[in-house]
């Protein structure tokens, strides 16, 4: 199913994520520190860009190899893959899709080195989107902004950030409109960056909108589209938090193996054991699936073809799956795996829980998946 080219681009971001991401990542979840370190070398290697068109500046890949990217340094650092994850499928992605030419002209070429945000999620609009309470209202030359958004990836370090409004302040209209905001702009402001229990290194914060002014030419397609784009945006970065999950369940499965090896119990490593061969089993069992799952899905995207279902499936299963993979991997290094040491279990186990919740929790993948299949009986 992985043709040469992508398994070349895998061996190529396996090596940047060992020798540029990984030594870095414990020192940076214990401080807590976001990883701007990392943001030049991303950029330059092109994992800034991989939806951004040449003409852009970026160096665009196939979907496949998009998730493959993302897997790969989740494997080292799930906050160095969220960050690359919601840059490129939540951030550029609606600009590229939606935007016109002189956005595109605008906005690309600098979001090829610099992070772009996504602004959906409100403290009263998680998983009803259609509940959003920011609002725009038009006046002669420009929108009137007012507002906040909730635990928005790269909110502070982000130069823009493509957020969600109603139109209208009519409370049974609950149409809304996408717009590109910029950091630079009055009234555009960000809250403190939130103490998380994983993904530590990336940045999560409040956004706040006070009489923001934005010009007409940044409203983001046609109004009352934004419900629409936000959730073909979503279909795609499904996707990547599956590929993501895969990484992070990866991870702590190599971490098992290496351990397994090593330890000895009974005068044998524990690798000898039935039991732990069975834990291994069960872990790389389901984390192949789902890596085969999120690449069907990101073959259905590149082919055209209607995926929805799909990122759904591959987003939910995998999600699930690295959760347990990385349970099974603490099950197998006992005490070990709860401390912060040479072994990254506990950092992975904590960043791989925001994949169940994070662009629709486990519960919405099932009711898109259940109103999917309901399609074909009618209902």
């Amino acid at each position: 199913m992985i043709e040469k080219h992508q398994e070349e681009f895998r061996e190529k971001v396996r090596a940047f994520a060992l020798e540029q991401v990984e030594p870095a990542a414990a020192r940076l979840d214990r401080e807590q520190k976001f990883l701007e370190e990392h943001l030049k070398p991303m950029a330059d290697m092109g994992l800034m860009s991989m939806l951004i068109p040449e003409e852009y500046g970026g160096k665009p890949v196939d979907t496949i190899c998009y998730s493959i990217a993302v897997e790969e340094i989740s494997r080292v650092c799930g906050a160095t893959g969220i960050t690359v994850a919601a840059h490129n499928s939540l951030g550029t992605f609606p600009i590229i899709k939606f935007g016109t030419k002189e956005q595109h002209e605008k906005y690309l070429p600098r979001a090829t080195r610099e992070l772009v945000a996504f602004g959906l999620t409100e403290a009263d609009a998680g998983s009803d989107a259609g509940g959003t309470r920011t609002l725009a209202i038009k006046k002669d030359d420009h929108w009137l902004v007012n507002g906040s958004k909730c635990w928005i990836t790269s909110a502070t370090p982000a130069f823009a950030t493509v957020a969600t409004a109603k139109t209208t302040d009519d409370p049974k209209d609950k149409r809304i409109t996408s717009f590109i905001l910029e950091k630079a702009w009055k009234g555009y402001s960000c809250g403190k960056k939130e103490n998380k229990i994983g993904l530590r290194a990336s940045d999560t914060a409040f956004l706040h909108f006070d009489d923001l002014k934005v010009p007409f030419e940044n409203q983001l397609g046609k109004v009352g589209d934004g419900f629409k784009q936000a959730l073909i945006t979503l279909d795609g970065g499904r996707i990547s938090i599956g590929a993501m999950a895969v990484g992070l369940g990866q991870g702590a499965l190599d971490c098992a193996l290496k351990y397994a090896g090593e330890r000895k119990q009974f005068g044998k490593p524990i690798a000898a054991f039935q039991m732990v061969q069975h834990k291994l089993s069960d872990m790389a069992t389901e984390l192949e699936a789902a890596r085969l799952m999120v690449y069907e899905a990101s073959r259905m995207k590149d082919a055209r073809l209607p995926f929805s279902r799909h990122s759904a499936m591959c987003k939910l299963f995998a999600s699930e799956a690295g959760r347990r993979a990385t349970e099974g991997a603490l099950d197998i290094l006992g005490s070990v795996g709860i401390l912060d040491n040479k072994y990254p279990v506990e950092r992975l186990w904590r960043d791989v829980k925001l994949c169940e919740i994070g662009e629709g929790t486990s519960e919405i993948q099932r009711l898109v998946i259940a109103r999917d299949l309901l399609k074909s009986i009618g209902m």
